[in-house]
């Protein structure tokens, strides 16, 4: 994956040569210290980018089926050429809106929803509560620990059915010295005006 990476003409990644690995894979890997995600069978991995974590989580967990949601159309491509190229037979490229599939069958259909660098963690967890089952878990992949982004996601907390569990700091073993992974648990059902139309969660979170 990371060769096919480097070689990429279209800008994926920004981090493309020897730190990598730890950059990409070892930082996507730190999410099996948390047991919902080695145990889930399924997996949403949104705003996958160039496919980490989950192209990583889905070699790790061969038995998982992994979900890449991704909108933009070239993204999607590097991570199919990965995937095909690595012969992962569980993981699925998505070219969508992740609002978009949260009104589909993909509704309430994940264990685990996934995200690395893609937004606020009440953003995420506005994103992930229509995609979880009921108890599913958002693990999102942030950095320095933010008191404003907290509190803005416990405000928020009731009104998404997602509630605040586990803060994991991973820094010593990922690709960054501030890295935490948060786990948001949801528990309750999928509120009914989610998910707003694409983009309100980004551009108006709650909270």
């Amino acid at each position: 994956m990371l060769e096919l990476l480097a070689a990429e003409r279209a800008s994926v990644s920004s981090v493309v040569d020897q730190r990598a690995w730890k950059v990409h894979v070892a930082d996507s890997l730190t999410g099996l210290e948390l047991a919902d995600l080695r145990q889930a069978t399924r997996i949403a991995d949104v705003g996958a980018g160039a496919g980490f974590p989950g192209l990583a989580l889905a070699v790790a967990l061969p038995d998982a089926q992994v979900d890449l949601i991704e909108s933009v159309g070239r993204k999607c491509d590097f991570m199919q050429s990965a995937i095909d190229a690595a012969e992962i037979p569980k993981a699925t490229v998505l070219n969508a809106r992740s609002e978009d599939l949260a009104v589909g069958k993909s509704r309430e259909s994940y264990d685990v929803v996934t995200a690395r660098a893609v937004g606020r963690l009440s953003t995420l967890a506005e994103l992930a509560s229509p995609l979880l089952k009921p108890n599913g878990v958002l693990v999102a992949w942030k950095g320095k620990r933010d008191p404003d982004e907290e509190a803005q996601l416990a405000a928020a907390a009731q009104s998404l059915a997602m509630r605040p569990e586990q803060i994991l700091n991973v820094g010593d073993r990922a690709g960054s010295q501030h890295r935490h992974l948060h786990l948001i648990r949801k528990n309750g059902p999928t509120p009914e005006n989610l998910p707003r139309r694409a983009g309100m969660a980004k551009k108006r979170p709650k909270g």
